[in-house]
C-alpha cells in the first residue's frame, strides 16, 4: 500500500478512525524519546563508576540532552516544511535508534555524552511534531482532549522513566536503558510510514535562519561547557575564560542578528511586552526547578543513602503520577480564576518542597523525600497551564506559534542551565564543606580522637595488623567527612532552589501588574 501524501487522503482511506491512528503513532515516538531522556538520571551513579568520572562530567548526560532538545525544537518547523511530517518522523526515529545503539555500546563517557546529545535533539524535534499532528487531525472542539493525550505522553517520561530505568539496571545493567526503547522506536517507524502524511506540495521555499541557529548553538554549547569545566580546570584558566568569551561574543552577535533579520530564528521582539517577558522569566525558573530536582533527588538517594536505582526511580513515580492527574485540573482552574494567583501558589508549593529537601540527611525516610517531591509537582501542575495561558494572551493571533515556541524554548533552556548550575553549585559547596570539616579534625578535637580510637579497636578485633589500624581509621574518618560534606552540598543546592522560586514571585507579580496589550508583528 502506497503511503498517502496528505492528511485529507489519509482521512479518505481510514475514515474518522485515522485521528486515533495518528495519535497513537506520534505518542509512541514521543514516549520513546521522553522515557530515555528521564530514565538515565537513575543510572548516573553507575555510569560514574563504570567510566571513573566525577559528578561534574556525568551531569552532561542530562545537561547535554536538555540543551540539544532546546535546539531541536527550533529546527522542527523548518524540517517539517522542507521534508514533510512522515519523513521527519521516520528519519528522526532512525537517527534516534542509531544513537541508542551507540549509547548502549559506548566505550567511554565521550561517546555516551555525544549519543545523549543526539537523542536530545531528536526528542526536541518530535515533541512539536506530535503537537502539530494532533492539531491537524482533530477539529477545534476536540483539540483540548487531544492536548490531554499529548500531555500524557510527555508526563509519562518523568512519571515512569526513572522507575523503568531502575528496573532495567537491577535486572541487567545501565546499558539496557538505551537498548530497551529501540523496539518501541522501530514500531513507531513502521506505523509512522503508514499513518503520517508526506510533504505537501507548496510553492513556498522553506527558509531557515542558519546564521542565528549557528550563533545560538555555539553560545549555549560554550557557556554550558565553561560552567561544567570551571571547577575542574579552574575558573580563571585560559580554557574556561576563552569559552566564556566565545559564549559572550556569539550571544551578543545572536541578539544583534535576531533584531535585524527579516525572519529570525527567535523573535526577540516578543520580550518587548513586559507581560510576556515576565512569563518567560517564570518559565526559565520553572524549567530549571523541575529538571534540576529530577537530577538531584535520584543522585542524592543513590550516593548518600545508597538506595538502588529501582528505589530511586520509585521515589519519583508518585510525583509524576500526581502531576499527570492534576495537570488537567490546573488547566481547568486557569480558565476560571486568576492565572497569576495559580502561578504564585505553584511557586510557593515548589519553594516549600525545596526547603523541605534542604534538610535531607542519610536517615531521611523514603516517603518523606517522596512527599516532598510530590509537593513540588503539585506546584508544577498549577504553574504550567496558567503560565502558557498568560504568555499566549500577551501576543496577537499571528504570533501565537512564535510565542508558544518561545515559552517552550525558555523552559528547556532553563532545564539545561538549571541542571548545569546546580551541578556546579553542588561541587563547590561540597568542596567548601569538606575543607571546613577537614580543618576541624585536629588533635584538639576530642570527638575525632574518640572516633579514631574506637575504629582502631574495631579493626584490631577484626584482625587487621597493628600497622594498618591507624591508616584504616583515618581512611574511615575521611569517608565520613566526605559523606557529610556531600550531604551539606545537597542541602545548600536545594536551599538555593527554594530561594530562586521565592524570587520568581517577582516576575509573576509583574505579569499581574502589566497591561494586557498583546505583542504585535513588526511592520
Amino acid at each position: 500500500m502506497q503511503p498517502a501524501a496528505t492528511t485529507e487522503e489519509l482521512f479518505a482511506r481510514y475514515g474518522p478512525a485515522y485521528r486515533w491512528l495518528a495519535t497513537v503513532t506520534v505518542m509512541l515516538g514521543t514516549i520513546s524519546a521522553v522515557l530515555t531522556t528521564t530514565s538515565v538520571n537513575v543510572a548516573i551513579p553507575d555510569i560514574m563508576g563504570a567510566f571513573g568520572i566525577g559528578q561534574d562530567r556525568a551531569q552532561w548526560l542530562s545537561t547535554g540532552t536538555l540543551a540539544a532538545m532546546t535546539v531541536g525544537m527550533l529546527l522542527n518547523a523548518w524540517l517539517m516544511q522542507r521534508f514533510g511530517q512522515r519523513n521527519v518522523f521516520v528519519g528522526s526515529l532512525a537517527v534516534f535508534i542509531v544513537a541508542l545503539m551507540l549509547a548502549g555500546l559506548a566505550p567511554n563517557e565521550n561517546v555516551l555524552i555525544f549519543s545523549r546529545i543526539v537523542q536530545g535533539a531528536v526528542a526536541g524535534i518530535l515533541q512539536p511534531l506530535a503537537m502539530y499532528t494532533l492539531f491537524r487531525v482533530f477539529p477545534p472542539n476536540q483539540r483540548g482532549a487531544a492536548m490531554g493525550f499529548f500531555g500524557m505522553s510527555v508526563i509519562l517520561g518523568p512519571a515512569i522513566g526513572p522507575t523503568l530505568g531502575g528496573v532495567l539496571i537491577d535486572l541487567f545493567n545501565w546499558r539496557f536503558i538505551f537498548f530497551a526503547p529501540m523496539a518501541v522506536s522501530m514500531l513507531a517507524i513502521i506505523i509512522g510510514s503508514l499513518f503520517l502524511p508526506g510533504r505537501e506540495d507548496s510553492n513556498d521555499r522553506a527558509r531557515f535562519d542558519w546564521s542565528g541557529f549557528v550563533l545560538l548553538s555555539v553560545a549555549i554549547a560554550t557557556l554550558l561547557t565553561a560552567l561544567s569545566n570551571g571547577q575542574r580546570e579552574g575558573w580563571h584558566s585560559d580554557y574556561v575564560l576563552s569559552l566564556f568569551a566565545v559564549a559572550a561574543i556569539t550571544g551578543c552577535a545572536f541578539v544583534m542578528w535576531s533584531l535585524r533579520a527579516d525572519a529570525p530564528l527567535v523573535n526577540l521582539r516578543l520580550f518587548a511586552n513586559p507581560r510576556f517577558a515576565a512569563a518567560s522569566a517564570v518559565g526559565l525558573i520553572y524549567g530549571a526547578g523541575i529538571f534540576g530536582s529530577t537530577y538531584l533527588v535520584p543522585l542524592f538517594v543513590q550516593t548518600i543513602q545508597h538506595a538502588t536505582p529501582l528505589a530511586a526511580g520509585l521515589l519519583l513515580m508518585p510525583a509524576g503520577l500526581v502531576m499527570g492527574a492534576l495537570m488537567p485540573i490546573g488547566g481547568y482552574m486557569s480558565d476560571r480564576i486568576s492565572p497569576t494567583l495559580l502561578i504564585i501558589t505553584g511557586l510557593l508549593f515548589f519553594a516549600v518542597s525545596a526547603l523541605w529537601l534542604a534538610s535531607v540527611d542519610t536517615n531521611m525516610p523514603f516517603w518523606t523525600i517522596a512527599w516532598a517531591v510530590v509537593l513540588s509537582r503539585i506546584g508544577i501542575s498549577l504553574i504550567k497551564p496558567a503560565l502558557n495561558l498568560t504568555a499566549m494572551r500577551a501576543v496577537t493571533p499571528e504570533l501565537l506559534s512564535q510565542g508558544a515556541g518561545m515559552i517552550n524554548f525558555v523552559r528547556q533552556l532553563g532545564g539545561a542551565f538549571g541542571v548545569n548550575l546546580l551541578s556546579v553549585l553542588l561541587d563547590r559547596r561540597t568542596f567548601f564543606h569538606s575543607d571546613t570539616l577537614t580543618a576541624m579534625q585536629t588533635a584538639a578535637n576530642s570527638t575525632t580522637l574518640e572516633l579514631l580510637r574506637q575504629m582502631e579497636a574495631l579493626f584490631a578485633r577484626a584482625g587487621v595488623p597493628e600497622y594498618l589500624q591507624g591508616p584504616a581509621a583515618l581512611d574511615f574518618l575521611g569517608r565520613v567527612v566526605h559523606a557529610q560534606a556531600y550531604t551539606m552540598g545537597f542541602r545548600d543546592s536545594f536551599l538555593v532552589v527554594a530561594i530562586v522560586y521565592v524570587l520568581a514571585i517577582i516576575p509573576a507579580w509583574i505579569m499581574a501588574r502589566s497591561g494586557t496589550t498583546p505583542v504585535r508583528r513588526q511592520r
